[in-house]
């Protein structure tokens, strides 16, 4: 995707094409996410990046959520890259952030068969001193962090669609007791520590589901140390299943705690205002479903901006999966949220806020372009105006702006100076873009 940045005053405005449609304008809840959750005694969380903790993003990420997981930061591969050399730095920055805004931390993962270093994959170990290697870093880690850790995942997507047990580094050199050694290990680390496994597509009930609540029922049966077991919920717009509260109980029922701890409603690109109500539905219906059981004491989205979601590059065509855009502006899923958790929203009435656009000159392999955005009855901190070219259009430069364009959808989001629109007010900004054959005029949403 490419950025298009420029100061060029805009051209003089000449006769052109012009259409109108409106939005409403986006405002957050009234009350944090965070608040709302803990008066339902709930924890709300995001996944995040360390290096992003700063400015807006880390604003977001401290003030409306109650719990974060690293990402990447915690994963064997990042924090040990050589055998015997670790880097701790972007965990302890997390850790760090979360401590200093009253935060939980959800460690995530001990024991998986991906993003693992190739020192530890492409090793020849023998199953004591693969037991060995597990142990030591379960040890290492966990004890690195004692206290300072909510909760850990320890054993990340064991078991396979049809419920039969994935075949990883881990059940091949020591078969299935690797999870309750792995558990047995975590607790003796940090015994305060919520212990979970966690898994993808177990959030309804089926067949993988029921393998994970029957590994629950016996590790419980065996006295292993078991906490709770994490839904990952990385669910496709429209499909949440029937089930999920039902499958929430009947863990809730062995005497666990459940969490859905990488909620993401992905969606075929680009969004539109159909596909944006049902992800707001999506994601009502996913937490109301958690809040509706006692046991359902966490849900963690998997990055809260569009701009750090992992579902663009491992999905191609696929994306806008968060509760923000790519500009931290709230997308009515944030709202499904803060509904399903008993908030209310405010939201100008629709048309309260509009974005005109319009062709200003036009040549025969070009044109310039502006977008006014215009507010009556509310006002604006922050917009993006986003549409999608017809005829191949390409935007070449851009002014009073920050333009991307990937296909033929483009967004384009205020700069550092022109953000607010008072009651009443507008702003422009203006484009270069080339064209071939025609150049319908596009529809433009704002958010």
């Amino acid at each position: 995707m490419r950025s298009l940045r420029t100061g060029l005053s805009l051209a003089a405005l000449v006769t052109g094409a012009v259409m109108l449609f409106t939005a409403p304008a986006a405002q957050a809840a009234d009350t944090p996410l965070r608040d709302l959750a803990a008066a339902k005694g709930k924890v709300v969380g995001t996944a995040v990046t360390g290096s992003k903790l700063t400015g807006a993003y880390g604003d977001i990420a401290g003030t409306q959520f109650s719990s974060l997981t690293p990402g990447n930061a915690m994963k064997w591969g990042t924090v040990e890259p050589t055998q015997g050399s670790f880097n701790w730095s972007e965990a302890d920055q997390i850790v760090a952030f979360a401590q200093a805004h009253g935060q939980q931390v959800r460690g995530h993962t001990l024991v998986w068969h991906s993003q693992n270093p190739s020192w530890l994959t492409n090793g020849t170990w023998t199953s004591a001193q693969l037991s060995s290697l597990l142990q030591n870093h379960i040890n290492t880690e966990v004890g690195r962090y004692k206290g300072e850790i909510a909760a850990w995942d320890v054993v990340n997507e064991p078991f396979n669609e049809d419920g039969s047990y994935r075949s990883t580094l881990w059940y091949n050199g020591l078969g299935a007791d690797y999870i309750a050694q792995a558990l047995t290990w975590a607790h003796a680390a940090d015994p305060a520590a919520k212990l979970y496994i966690n898994d993808y597509n177990v959030e309804g009930v089926n067949a993988k589901s029921t393998a994970l609540y029957d590994l629950v029922k016996s590790l419980k049966a065996a006295g292993v140390p078991i906490d709770g077991v994490g839904l990952q919920a990385h669910l496709i717009l429209g499909q949440v299943p029937a089930t999920l509260q039902q499958n929430i109980q009947r863990f809730a029922d062995l005497g666990v705690d459940v969490a859905i701890t990488e909620l993401d409603v992905r969606m075929a690109l680009p969004a539109d205002s159909a596909k944006l109500a049902q992800q707001k539905a999506d994601f009502k219906s996913v937490v109301a479903a958690c809040a509706a059981v006692a046991r359902c004491v966490n849900i963690t989205v998997w990055g809260f901006t569009d701009s750090d979601s992992w579902v663009p590059s491992t999905f191609p065509g696929y994306g806008a999966a968060t509760p923000y855009d790519e500009n931290y502006a709230p997308k009515p899923a944030y709202y499904g949220i803060a509904e399903a958790l008993g908030g209310t929203t405010t939201t100008p009435p629709t048309g309260a806020c509009s974005a005109m656009y319009g062709v200003t000159s036009q040549w025969n392999t070009g044109f310039t372009g502006q977008v006014t955005i215009t507010c009556a009855g509310a006002a604006l901190s922050s917009w993006n105006a986003s549409w999608t070219y017809g005829a191949g259009q390409r935007i070449t430069q851009a002014w009073n702006a920050t333009c991307t364009q990937s296909g033929a959808a483009v967004s384009c989001a205020n700069a550092s100076y022109n953000g607010t629109v008072p009651d009443g007010g507008s702003v422009t900004f203006g484009f270069n873009a080339s064209w071939s054959g025609s150049n319908p005029v596009p529809v433009v949403t704002l958010g």
